[in-house]
């Protein structure tokens, strides 16, 4: 198997994550999918193969199962795949079985964080092949999607980017607005110094 990063990172799924997973559910199925229900028996079971679509680098497979297992905790999901490996066009990266209404309740939503995350963790497999060898790294920065912040960073760590500040109270980094605001880049230092003293 080839990864991106000689050490892919392993995603936990925290409570946080979890409960913000729960919300993209609810946003998409509201009151539930009305089509499966109006078209197949509640009985109904099957399965399901997510493959990629390109070659690139793969991300956001665990958050896809946990996708699928809080839609229905009965449903059977197998990695075929681990984040930051990199794929090939019609590869398979999961298989799903279960309750239909259930896989079908919950795939728009898991494709959407792989197809998301893949596509940073693909991008940034690029940049960093273009700085192999040069001593330069790339980094990721807190210009994230707002609440994504931690999938966005592992999916720049899968492509083999490295990550930055994760918040503001991790380090000073004094920026332009630091500067302009203390009156120059000297005052916002002078001030800094003091501050941690």
């Amino acid at each position: 198997m080839r990864h991106a990063t000689d050490n892919p990172p392993a995603l936990s799924i925290s409570a946080g994550l979890r409960a913000r997973l729960r919300a993209a559910l609810a946003e998409d199925v509201r009151a539930g999918d009305v089509t499966s229900r109006a078209t197949l028996p509640a009985s109904l079971r099957g399965g399901a193969v997510l493959r990629a679509k390109a070659d690139g680098v793969i991300c956001g497979l665990t958050v896809a199962r946990a996708v699928f297992h809080l839609a229905d905790p009965r449903l059977r999901v197998h990695l075929r795949r681990r984040d930051g490996d990199r794929v090939s066009k019609g590869d398979e990266l999961l298989s799903v079985t279960g309750a239909m209404r259930s896989i079908l309740k919950a795939e728009r939503v898991a494709l959407n964080f792989v197809q998301r995350l893949s596509g940073v963790a693909t991008l940034t497999a690029r940049y960093a092949a273009a700085v192999a060898g040069t001593g330069a790294g790339i980094y990721d920065t807190r210009k994230t999607t707002p609440l994504w912040r931690d999938l966005e960073r592992h999916a720049v760590r899968c492509g083999g980017g490295r990550n930055h500040r994760f918040c503001l109270d991790d380090m000073i980094l004094i920026k332009d607005n630091h500067a302009d605001a203390a009156g120059s880049t000297g005052q916002a230092v002078a001030q800094a110094r003091h501050w941690r003293a």
